[in-house]
């Protein structure tokens, strides 16, 4: 049942993470750079963006795994 519990909010995390974070830290992370082509922004942008992704997911599960842990049947 951890599993499950740790499954169900790494994916919404994520999917909030994605909806609401993700595409300002992209936008703020790429601003404070200069870049010599577009596709180098695009690019930097691109990882960021997937990278916020990533850090939510895992934030979700390390938070579901910790709240499903509770005490173990003896």
């Amino acid at each position: 049942m951890r599993y499950v519990v740790a499954m169900v909010f790494a994916i919404v995390v994520a999917g909030l993470t994605t909806a609401f974070l993700s595409s300002h830290v992209a936008d703020w992370v790429v601003s404070h750079q200069k870049f010599d082509s577009s596709d180098d922004a695009e690019n930097l942008h691109m990882l960021t963006f997937m990278a916020t992704n990533v850090a939510g997911l895992l934030v979700g599960w390390l938070v579901g795994w910790t709240i499903a842990g509770g005490r173990r049947p003896t």
